[in-house]
This record gives C-alpha cells, sequence and structure tokens, in this order.
C-alpha cells in the first residue's frame, strides 16, 4: 500500500505557484534557508536569489555552498542498445567510456547546432543519465528513437541533483561518507546510501570549483537529505547558495540559451575536442560537422573585459558589439567579478575580430563603452582547482 503524504492546504499558495511548474524535492528546505527568488529551469523552479551575489560568490570560492540544481532532469537511457544509442546523440567519441564515468558532452541536431550541453552519467553497462542543461531533451530522445531501430527505454526517472561546491566540500563530503568518499576521482560517480537515502554521487558541477553533485534517486526524502547536507557542513562554513553566474563565467563555462542554442555549432565555441567526426560510428549532425570542419566558422566565441564601472548585475540581454560603427557581434554573459576586479563577459564576434586584444565597442545611451578581447577561462584556465582533491 503507497503511503500518502499530508498536505497542509492552508499554506498551498504562499508563493502563488501553478502545478504546471514543477517545485523541487528541496523547495521547502530552501524557503526554509533564505531562498527569495527562482527561475524555472526545465519546467522546475530553481533558487536564484539567498541574497547577495556576490556574498554567495564569496561563500562557494573560500567555503562551501549547497545549491538546488534539481532542475538538471535526467533523461535515463536503458535497453540493449543503450549505448550505441547513447553514441548516436552526440558527437564525442563514447567508446571508451566506463561504467561508473561522467563525461561532458553535447548534443547536436542534423545541422550541427547545439541541443544541449549535459553531463553524461554511465550507471551501468546499458545504463545512462543524460543530467540535462535547461532544454526539452526527453522529448528528442523518445523522438529520435522512434524510428532508430533500437531497441530502447527512455524516460525521467525520480532523481533530482544537488551541488556541494567549494573549497571545503570534501570535508563535508567526509563528515557525511567516511574518509573513503576523498577517493572518488574527477568525473567519476559512485553508488552510495546515506542512512537509507539512495544516491549516485560524483565528482562534477557547475562552478569550476572542487565540487560534488548528489543525485537523490528518491524525492520523498529531499527534505531529510538538505538537513543533514546542512548539519554536517556547519563546521566547516557551509551556506545554503545558488549557481554563480560570477564564477561560472570566470571559469568560462556555457550557460545553455545565453551563450549557445541551436544555432551555435560546437566549432563556434572553440569545442572541438567534444567532437570527433572522423569516428566509424553515426551520430546525429555528423555530416554538418565534418561540412562545418572544413569550411571553417564566421563567428568565434571569445572572453572581453568590459572598461566601465562594475556592473551591478549580469546582463538580461544580449549586448551588441560594434567596430568602426559596424556590427560585429554580441556580448552574451556579463558580470563584475570582485576578485578580479573587472567586469568580464562572454561573447559571440566575428571570426576575423576574435583575435586578443582587439578592442571593440558597446553603444549605450551614454555613450560607446569600450570591450577588449582577452584570453578566457578568466580564472584558473585548466580548471586546476576543480581537479584537484
Amino acid at each position: 500500500m503507497t503511503n500518502i503524504t499530508s498536505i497542509n492546504i492552508e499554506k498551498e499558495d504562499d508563493f502563488g505557484f501553478g502545478t504546471q511548474i514543477r517545485k523541487s524535492p528541496y523547495f521547502d528546505a530552501t524557503v526554509r534557508w533564505g531562498a527569495k527568488g527562482f527561475s524555472v529551469y526545465n519546467h522546475t523552479y530553481i533558487p536564484r536569489d539567498f541574497g547577495d551575489p556576490e556574498q554567495n560568490f564569496w561563500n562557494l570560492v573560500n567555503e562551501a555552498i549547497l545549491c538546488d540544481v534539481a532542475g538538471e532532469r535526467q533523461v535515463e537511457i536503458t535497453g540493449p542498445d543503450a549505448a550505441k544509442f547513447m553514441q548516436s546523440l552526440t558527437p564525442r567519441d563514447l567508446s571508451e567510456m566506463a561504467v561508473g564515468q561522467c563525461k561532458y558532452i553535447l548534443i547536436t541536431n542534423a545541422e550541427g547546432g547545439i541541443l544541449n550541453d549535459p553531463i553524461l552519467l554511465r550507471l551501468a553497462e546499458n545504463h545512462f543519465w543524460i543530467s540535462l542543461a535547461d532544454s526539452d531533451i526527453l522529448l528528442w530522445a523518445q523522438g529520435v528513437a522512434v524510428n532508430s531501430g533500437l531497441e530502447v527505454s527512455i524516460r525521467e526517472p525520480d532523481v533530482s541533483p544537488l551541488q556541494l561546491q567549494g573549497p571545503n566540500s570534501g570535508e563535508v563530503m567526509k563528515k557525511l561518507f567516511g574518509e573513503s568518499i576523498m577517493d572518488l576521482r574527477y568525473y567519476w560517480l559512485r553508488e552510495i546510501d546515506l542512512d537509507g537515502i539512495p544516491l549516485i554521487v560524483s565528482r562534477t558541477g557547475w562552478s569550476s570549483e572542487l565540487g560534488y553533485e548528489l543525485y537523490l534517486r528518491d524525492g520523498t526524502q529531499g527534505d531529510e537529505l538538505w538537513e543533514k547536507i546542512m548539519a554536517a557542513g556547519a563546521p566547516f562554513g557551509l551556506k545554503p547558495g545558488h549557481t554563480s553566474t560570477i564564477r561560472r563565467i570566470e571559469g568560462g563555462m556555457l550557460s545553455y540559451h545565453a551563450d549557445a542554442d541551436i544555432d551555435t555549432n560546437p566549432y563556434e565555441l572553440g569545442m572541438d575536442r567534444l567532437v570527433n567526426p572522423d569516428m566509424e560510428a553515426e551520430f546525429i549532425g555528423k555530416a554538418a560537422l565534418q561540412r562545418i570542419r572544413k569550411n571553417g566558422v564566421s563567428r568565434k566565441q571569445v572572453g572581453l573585459r568590459i572598461d566601465m564601472a562594475p556592473l551591478k548585475r549580469p546582463n538580461t540581454r544580449y549586448w551588441p558589439l560594434s567596430k568602426d560603427g559596424e556590427s560585429v557581434g554580441k556580448v552574451t554573459s556579463a558580470v563584475y567579478s570582485p576578485r578580479l576586479e573587472q567586469n568580464i563577459a562572454l561573447a559571440m564576434v566575428a571570426t576575423e575580430h576574435a583575435t586578443i586584444g582587439t578592442e571593440l565597442e558597446i553603444p549605450t545611451a551614454a555613450g560607446p563603452v569600450k570591450a577588449v578581447v582577452v584570453e578566457k577561462p578568466f580564472f584558473d584556465p585548466k580548471k586546476q582547482i576543480a581537479i584537484s582533491a
């Protein structure tokens, strides 16, 4: 007999949310711990405001933060042909991906456009999770499967990740799981149980810091898991938080729909390492990516330093970029970095203006603002912080 959870009807409209957008298993906990604003990610509310975003950044880089990222929904692919089907979705060669390993991949369409840039987890020989950025890959995968002739099952499982990120995250993990958790390598996963709470734990995260993701496999235990982690982290300065725009731009990390979309291809982003158009296996977009590689691209993603007063908040729309009065591209993500003490940005510009040191302009109502093309990532370019344990 299924257990029935009681609800407090008087509190049902506290935030006035409807049922068509989901609340995560950690929603009530994040509200208790101070979440004041939410965005929507994969049809799920995700906390985006725990107070001062600069303080959230310092909490992340100096101590540790716990983030509700249950909006990173999973697409589960199982069945005898799961591995072959999974390879058909991505231009990254998966032939040497081991059970227990994670990989950052791209999912492309027939034109080579990027549909998603998820983390792929291999739980068993024919058992994969695609941990999604914000787009409907469940529907795409199910549609591709219809006429694939492959024997696969594709569904969204009851799986909701948390991100525990920052230099003290390892200490929190040791408190929760013991010393053996430190053997977990970067971009590998482990099935684990925490006092009866079923989890997959991986050494991954959207922060460019040392960090872990904890994939809860039973949504009814979300509140309990959140409180256990916060209690274990108290001696190490753990704070509730949200994914940091400052830190992810410092690290040159993409935000899908902002820095990449269906009309962006991997070569424009300098992600050649994630594409193997010469491999024997077939994948969607193979011919297009071979053609793009041969012909080259007309635009490239670059890093920018923007010379103006510190930005008060990240951009909420694309900013035009010009050179000698001509439009040459757009700023996709911009923010002020208090650590670097400068405004930094990711931008897409015409290839001929993508050289380091090129000076561009952002037209504003107060006059043009200078933007200089610089190296990216802006901080820890080889990701030594995230890799080291």
